[in-house]
């Protein structure tokens, strides 16, 4: 893609006291159980969007500590030790910062309709065919590169990163919200295997907003032995969306569809679900509940 002006960074200064949930991705009771009853204590963690390049370069930095340093990606950018692509100049980028060292302990990176028309392309059209989606298109969102500071992965960073997605679907007035959720391949795919025997039963997408991956990704015999159900069927300490990665569960439990089957990305050595989501969807007490964990300021 040819190099285009970089659009204007859009500050978003909300800030949060965040609840500590225990799992990642808390159900609607446990979600309203552990709102923080006390709202002029010291937060721990603020979430905001990022205003300048060296707040981009953060977000970049923790990528690429994240996907090169802890997974092995193979990642290609012009500046060692920094994850940086094209759609960086015309995301919006998510921020979780630790308020004691000011350090980005979190990331998630945001694409606007209106930017995405610049740029000439979403990032899943790399890895998927999604004309299917092109009715939406103009109301839709596109997010990618969640990661978090492996010394911070709690409820709370978990929950701040979905109250600032809350906030800014809010702010934008779109109603659609898309990406790739990705399950890592390095236990040989059994993960991915299962993930997706999981959401094809019951967490498809209608027809209408199926896409098709460019780089199908299939389990194998080694994946699948002979004989072994799949994880839906199993008896295991985890099961259904409690055995899903936590990105995918989140998702899931607002309300979001799987549009198809995994692509592979050999590059993150990943199996990519697109997950697509409308807010119309989502039950108002967790949007009201993650709102509120990220007031405007």
């Amino acid at each position: 893609m040819n190099a285009l002006p970089t659009p204007p960074l859009v500050a978003g200064p909300f800030t949060a006291t965040p609840s500590v949930p225990q799992q990642a991705t808390p159900t609607l009771s446990q979600a309203q159980a552990q709102a923080p009853s006390d709202r002029s204590a010291p937060p721990l963690y603020r979430v905001s969007l990022a205003v300048s390049q060296e707040d981009v370069r953060a977000a970049q930095r923790l990528r690429h500590q994240v996907f090169a340093g802890e997974l092995g990606a193979r990642l290609d950018g012009p500046e060692p030790g920094l994850d940086s692509d094209a759609f960086d100049a015309y995301c919006d980028h998510l921020l979780v910062r630790e308020v004691a060292s000011g350090d980005v302990i979190a990331t998630y990176r945001l694409l606007p309709p209106e930017r995405a028309r610049i740029a000439g392309r979403l990032y899943a059209e790399s890895e998927f065919d999604i004309g299917r989606l092109a009715p939406i298109r103009d109301d839709l969102i596109e997010v990618g590169r969640s990661c978090v500071h492996p010394a911070h992965r709690d409820g709370a960073v978990i929950a701040l990163i979905w109250a600032g997605l809350a906030r800014y679907m809010e702010r934008s007035g779109h109603n659609w919200l898309a990406g790739c959720c990705s399950i890592s391949l390095s236990d040989g795919g059994v993960l991915a295997a299962d993930s997706w025997d999981t959401v094809r039963t019951k967490y498809l997408a209608p027809e209408e907003y199926w896409v098709t991956p460019h780089r199908l990704w299939q389990p194998t015999v080694a994946t699948r032995p002979t004989g072994a159900a799949p994880l839906a069927g199993r008896t295991t300490a985890r099961t259904g969306l409690a055995a899903l990665p936590p990105l995918l569960r989140g998702y899931l439990r607002l309300g979001a569809w799987v549009c198809g089957a995994p692509a592979h990305d050999p590059d993150f050595n990943v199996a990519d679900l697109y997950v697509l989501l409308s807010l119309r969807r989502t039950d108002p007490r967790y949007l009201r509940h993650f709102l509120s964990l990220a007031p405007l300021t």
